[in-house]
């Protein structure tokens, strides 16, 4: 007997180990959509097909661990700000292109980029261990004020990057975090639940153990993005999805409080589908075109940064 019972134990350990396993590998290594995933779906894989098509660059760029890629959009406004917009777990720029199409309008240039692990980005997800600074040097290579608008990780990533004490973060005017949320385990959690995949007892030990290994410090939240916005100096608008089953409505409403910010919510929405749903994607730009051109006096009033000194690609169409 008590041999069997040492081996149900350790039949369970094993299977807790590989759920523990599992867990941290679906969430540092999420789908990759890429232009052919994009084709495949009948999707626009690059800024040059959406309809109508826009005049872009491609670029990379130099983050902590590798050469990121970028797309930058010609916006239909000379005089407007730069508008980086950071994606998503689980997403690319490739998914951010009906929001950049719409951000174009009041832009000089929009920029969308892969974070690690993500679309054509090599490397994994971090889950917002470190991305702010890829962010940060991505604004240092523009060279010029810019306004991030950032959802769900890539919200939190903008938050981040904001209140980082460098110079690149000063260039920062404005933050729009649309569904954003407090501490990784939350999405995590939900995201898991969604899949179909454990998401009680698995979830505090696999991110003690990302924790240290991403995040290098022994504990299961890593971060509090709300306790973050608090250090915002900059105007900050939150849009979040009234029915977010991922990212709760209630912290995104926490972080515009804690940031001094603006709390705008899309009634009847869901975490995805707010820039391609026709019922939710007039409200999404009404509330980003509004927070944009409040923003725009900042940027308006700053003395010009110097240029880029980095080599331009050739223009794409």
């Amino acid at each position: 007997m008590p041999g069997l019972v040492i081996l149900l134990a350790l039949g369970l350990a094993v299977f807790a180990a590989w759920v523990i396993g599992a867990t941290a590998w679906s969430l540092t290594h999420p789908q990759r959509r890429t232009y052919a995933w994009a084709v495949s779906r009948n999707r626009p894989g690059d800024p040059g097909e959406l309809n109508p098509s826009r005049p872009f660059e491609s670029w990379t760029f130099r983050g902590v661990r590798h050469e990121l890629p970028a797309w930058e959009l010609v916006g239909d406004d000379p005089n407007g700000p730069t508008i980086v917009i950071t994606h998503g777990w689980n997403e690319s720029r490739v998914l951010m292109l009906p929001m950049a199409a719409a951000l174009v309008e009041i832009a000089s240039r929009v920029i969308i980029w892969d974070l690690p692990g993500h679309g054509e980005a090599p490397g994994i997800s971090r889950l917002g261990a470190d991305e702010h600074q890829d962010l940060l040097a991505l604004i240092d290579r523009l060279g010029t004020d810019v306004i991030l608008y950032g959802r769900s990780l890539g919200a939190g990533v903008s938050i981040r990057a904001t209140v980082t004490p460098v110079l690149a973060a000063d260039r920062v005017v404005g933050v729009l975090a649309e569904a954003p949320y407090n501490v990784p385990p939350t999405p995590a959690r939900n995201v898991m639940r969604l899949m179909g995949m454990p998401c009680t007892w698995n979830i505090r030990p696999t991110f003690l153990i990302l924790g240290l290994l991403l995040a290098k410090r022994p504990s299961w939240g890593w971060f509090d993005r709300r306790e973050e916005a608090r250090g915002l100096s900059v105007p900050l608008t939150v849009i979040h999805p009234e029915l977010d089953a991922i990212c709760p409505v209630e912290d995104g409403r926490s972080i515009a409080q804690a940031g001094g910010g603006r709390f705008v919510r899309i009634d009847g929405a869901g975490h995805n589908g707010l820039w391609t749903d026709d019922a939710f994607a007039p409200r999404m730009r009404d509330a980003a075109f509004d927070a944009v051109r409040a923003m725009k006096t900042k940027t308006d009033a700053a003395i010009p940064s110097a240029p880029t000194t980095h080599p331009r690609p050739k223009m794409s169409t």
